[in-house]
């Protein structure tokens, strides 16, 4: 584990998230408009339940196994989803506005917002919510570990996991190491690229581009040792902020607050609050056993606004 001073974090509230993907162009547009990194999504907000990007992410392996970083998956491009081509000659030069529509050219089989707003459940008990991901600049990395040239560390003053592209030789045992599949391949220049959690930015005082462009607010940027700051309250004091899929061993530094939902129906189309309308055993699998009082603690603060 490497020393740092200290830790930068993120909390992500997903109670607030609109899922407009501004806070995905802002980081395209700043970070990932180089040849070779059209499929690159540094930051992107998918759908769940949902099979998320690259597709079932969630089963591709990596993280620690009795203290070793594990081998899983490398993703396919296709996984991923290729940047798609569109219509827009025909549409916008054509002559045929009035008679097409954009619409993507060519084989189409899958995009990171593949499934917007589709969920589970049935209606009128139906379910979704979004889930807003970035590289997690994780206490223990196994992208780090799994390095054999060691082209992958932590910043010692703020914890920010940087890749040095010049070391970078395309052994790719990065990607398969990250449990979150949040490290792409350059298939261009032949190196691994990942998220840098916006590091010029934050040594000038100004927060990343997705929490500073993010109209719903959803993000809460500072230092996990801060005690006077937001991100050391909700992770530390009040507890509500919480790591996806703490089982990986990664220690990730990038926290959730878990989403609330409205009450279910009944068959009499009554308010029926006995059962959650997101099933409490997704979200445990999403985020662990303390969800559980996570979502008490979300549910109590709402009563009390009432």
């Amino acid at each position: 584990m490497a020393e740092v001073a200290k830790q930068m974090a993120m909390v992500m509230d997903l109670n607030k998230c609109l899922g407009c993907q501004t806070c995905t162009i802002a980081c395209k547009t700043l970070w990932t408009d180089k040849e070779g990194m059209e499929y690159m999504w540094w930051n992107l907000v998918v759908t769940f339940p949902g099979h998320g990007s690259p597709r079932n992410w969630q089963f591709m392996g990596g993280g620690f196994r009795d203290g070793v970083a594990y081998a899983g998956r490398h993703p396919t491009r296709e996984e991923f989803g290729e940047a798609w081509e569109f219509n827009y000659n025909e549409v916008y030069e054509g002559g045929k506005g009035t008679s097409v529509h954009l619409q993507p050219q060519g084989k189409v089989t899958y995009g990171f917002n593949w499934e917007e707003d589709q969920g589970a459940g049935e209606y009128p008990n139906s379910y979704y919510f979004y889930l807003p991901t970035i590289c997690n600049h994780c206490t223990r990395p196994a992208c780090m570990a799994a390095c054999p040239r060691q082209v992958l560390y932590k910043r010692k003053k703020d914890g920010i996991v940087i890749l040095d592209e010049k070391r970078c030789h395309g052994y790719r045992f990065c990607v398969e190491a990250c449990p979150y599949k949040k490290i792409y391949f350059n298939f261009v220049t032949k190196i691994s690229q990942k998220c840098i959690f916006c590091f010029p930015r934050i040594e000038k005082g100004v927060a990343n581009a997705c929490a500073r462009q993010c109209p719903g607010r959803v993000r809460f940027v500072g230092s996990l040792d801060n005690e006077d700051g937001p991100v050391y309250k909700l992770v530390t004091k009040w507890k509500v902020a919480l790591r996806l899929h703490p089982g990986y061993g990664t220690e990730p530094n990038v926290y959730y607050i878990p989403p609330l939902a409205p009450p279910r129906f009944d068959e009499d189309g009554e308010i029926d609050e006995s059962t959650p309308r997101i099933p409490t055993e997704y979200l445990r699998f999403l985020f662990g056993p303390d969800v559980d009082q996570a979502l008490e603690i979300g549910r109590a603060s709402c009563r009390e606004r009432v």
